[in-house]
Order: C-alpha cells, then sequence, then structure tokens
C-alpha cells in the first residue's frame, strides 16, 4: 500500500489571513475539520491545532496566534456548509468555546461508516486504507502539539488528516444514499453535536456508579451532590475530575462520611488538586443532611439485572442481534448492550433509543420486558 504525499498547506496566524482563506470557499462547501488538541492536566481540552480543507486547499490554523473562532462561525457555525469530521466527539468538545453549538451540519465519517457496513469504531487510518488505499503514519499521535515552531513531520501528520476526507466523505455520503439510510446518519450526528454542546455536566452524575446500585436514597443522593461538586469544581479549577477525587475515593466518602475535617484531609492525601479551600468546602457538603428534597431530585442508580430482567435481557440482546444483523448494521450502534441493560431493570424507554431507533425496536422490546 503507497504512503502518502503531504499537499502544501497555508500556516494561518492572523485574523486577515484566515478571513482571505475563507473567503475563497463556497457558502455551501464540504469543509474537511479536524483538531490536535492537548488535555493531560486540564479539565476542558486545549485547542493547539486546527486543519482545514477544501477542494485541495488546505490550512492549519495556530489558535494560539489569535481567537479563530469569530471566524469560523458564519461559514461553519450558522451557514450553509457540511462540516466533514471523523470521530467529532473530542474534537466538538474541543470547538465549543468557538462554535457553541457546533457547526450547523455535521458528517461524522465514522459514523457513517458503520452505517453503511464497515464496522463500529473504525479509525481514520483504517477507513483511509479501505477507500483511498493509502497507508498513513499515526507517529505523531502523541506529539506536543502545543509546542511552537511545530516540526514538518507534525504539519505533515496534521494536513494527513484532512486530505482524505473530501473522497471519503463523498463515498460515504453515496453509500448512505443507496442504503436509505441518510436521515438516521444525520439524526445521530446531529445528537453528537448536542452531547459535546451540553456544557452543564451530567445532572445525575451518580447513575454511572453502578457499584452503588443497593445502597439506600439518602446515600445515592449524597453520591450525586458529591459528584455534582466534584463536576463544578473541576470546570472551576480547570482540573481533571480525578485529581479532586477519584471514583473510588467519592464512592467511600458518599457510603462513609468523615467526622472531622482532619479525618477527611487524611482520607484524601493524594489528590494532587485538592487543596485546603477544596476540602473545606467539601467537608460542609459531607457533613450537611441529606434532604427529602436532595432524595426526590436524586434517579435511582440501575442495577445489575437478576432474575426475570436478566432473562428478559438476553431476550432482548438477541433480538436487536437478529434485527441488526437483518439491517446490517453493528449492533453497538443500534443498540449497546447498557442500554437495554438499563431498561430491562427500570421499564423505562431509554432516551438513546428516541428517534429511527424507536420505530425499529420499541414494540419488540416492550414486550419482551418483565411482567
Amino acid at each position: 500500500m503507497p504512503l502518502p504525499e503531504t499537499p502544501a498547506a497555508d500556516w494561518i496566524d492572523h485574523r486577515d489571513t484566515l478571513q482571505d482563506w475563507l473567503a475563497g470557499l463556497p457558502a455551501d462547501a464540504a469543509i474537511g475539520l479536524d483538531t490536535e488538541f492537548m488535555r493531560r492536566n486540564t479539565f476542558y481540552p486545549q485547542l493547539a491545532l486546527l486543519q482545514l480543507g477544501w477542494n485541495g486547499r488546505y490550512a492549519l490554523l495556530d489558535p494560539l496566534a489569535f481567537e479563530i473562532g469569530n471566524c469560523l462561525q458564519p461559514l461553519l457555525g450558522s451557514g450553509p456548509a457540511v462540516t466533514v469530521m471523523h470521530s467529532a466527539g473530542e474534537d466538538l468538545e474541543t470547538l465549543a468555546p468557538l462554535l457553541p453549538d457546533g457547526p450547523a451540519t455535521l458528517f461524522d465519517t465514522q459514523i457513517a461508516a458503520a452505517f453503511v457496513g464497515m464496522g463500529l469504531g473504525i479509525s481514520y487510518r483504517a477507513l483511509v486504507a479501505e477507500l483511498i488505499g493509502v497507508e498513513l503514519d499515526k507517529g505523531e499521535t502523541r506529539s506536543d502539539w502545543l509546542q511552537r515552531p511545530l516540526t514538518d513531520s507534525q504539519r505533515s501528520y496534521a494536513v494527513l488528516d484532512v486530505v482524505y476526507l473530501k473522497r471519503i466523505h463523498e463515498q460515504l455520503a453515496e453509500r448512505l444514499r443507496q442504503r436509505g439510510r441518510s436521515a438516521w446518519h444525520a439524526e445521530d450526528c446531529a445528537r453528537l453535536k448536542a452531547r459535546a454542546s451540553h456544557r452543564d455536566g451530567d445532572p445525575q452524575p451518580q447513575r454511572a456508579m453502578r457499584g452503588a446500585a443497593e445502597w439506600s436514597e439518602a446515600r445515592q443522593a449524597r453520591l450525586r451532590l458529591l459528584l455534582q461538586w466534584r463536576d463544578r469544581s473541576a470546570r472551576r479549577f480547570d482540573v481533571p475530575r480525578p485529581w479532586l477525587l477519584d471514583d473510588n475515593l467519592a464512592m467511600n466518602l458518599a457510603q462513609q462520611p468523615p467526622a472531622t475535617l482532619a479525618e477527611l484531609e487524611q482520607r484524601c492525601r493524594g489528590q494532587r488538586a485538592l487543596r485546603s479551600a477544596q476540602r473545606n468546602d467539601l467537608f460542609e457538603l459531607l457533613i450537611k443532611a441529606i434532604t427529602a428534597e436532595d432524595i426526590a431530585a436524586t434517579a435511582s442508580i440501575p442495577a445489575h439485572p437478576q432474575g426475570a430482567a436478566k432473562q428478559a435481557l438476553a431476550a432482548m440482546k438477541q433480538l436487536v442481534d437478529a434485527r441488526a444483523a437483518e439491517l446490517d448494521l453493528p449492533a453497538g450502534l443500534l443498540c449497546p448492550r447498557k442500554v437495554l441493560e438499563e431498561y430491562a431493570v427500570t421499564n423505562e424507554w431509554p432516551e438513546f433509543l428516541d428517534g429511527w431507533r424507536r420505530e425499529l425496536l420499541h414494540d419488540d422490546l416492550l414486550n419482551l420486558l418483565p411482567g
């Protein structure tokens, strides 16, 4: 398989240069976009580079040199242009300060590939090899993208991440059209955008802590308040959540709150971002009595399926697998096992299964719920 040749790309570190570059694009262009970002010591990803490509023209934008968001918004954020990205979740999160609602129209090539029978979660490198017949080098994956100047190798790697998006988009869009899946793909892309633009944190973070499913309502409520405090603090101080409290410590503190501040300090040793002021706030939260309102506001943590729910889950999984095979879709795209587990336990229709999935699955899955 041949190695790629890297085309020339404009290095853009001034606002006027970017505006001139964008002015050469049609309003309805399909624009390839990728980002390089760093997220080692922060809560928020640090945008280090943004790559654009259209019709053989390529640009590397330096967001460390100037504010690029208000230049991108008219074309990508509110215009008729299509933004073509691969596995866009983290990129959209990184771009959220620049494009708060994401691109107006997103075409995610990884999602499209899943809809046309190429498997769930295919990498950009594998997609380029399959559709273009070119082998990409991933040697700069863990590179320091905040350094300046970038090396020639970094620039080459970054440009090649958008070079093939146009041809991939054209091929996948046609395959989607042939299979009648274009609307499904657009819906899942819109859902991906909505998740990335949700910047207030999960209102029910305790539901991810399956180990606390058998706890009392009061302890689950305290866990929710504790995890919400962790999320707010991580955002405020721009540090990773585990640097304040790792999951195990959060579970431990919610189950057995400390009696004194000194005890809390002892139990929190090693939490690298939990300073004195944050420990004081945390202690006040942990010793506060849990109210009826706290309990009412806390959604129950789904337990692992047992008994009739476990039997129902097996039947549901069999149904989803069969339906996915009929549609030539990955079963995990149609309905992940985790979603089925929650439905079998709670009997509450999952939000994930709204939209095109509801029409395919609702009635049949409903009939399999435990009586």
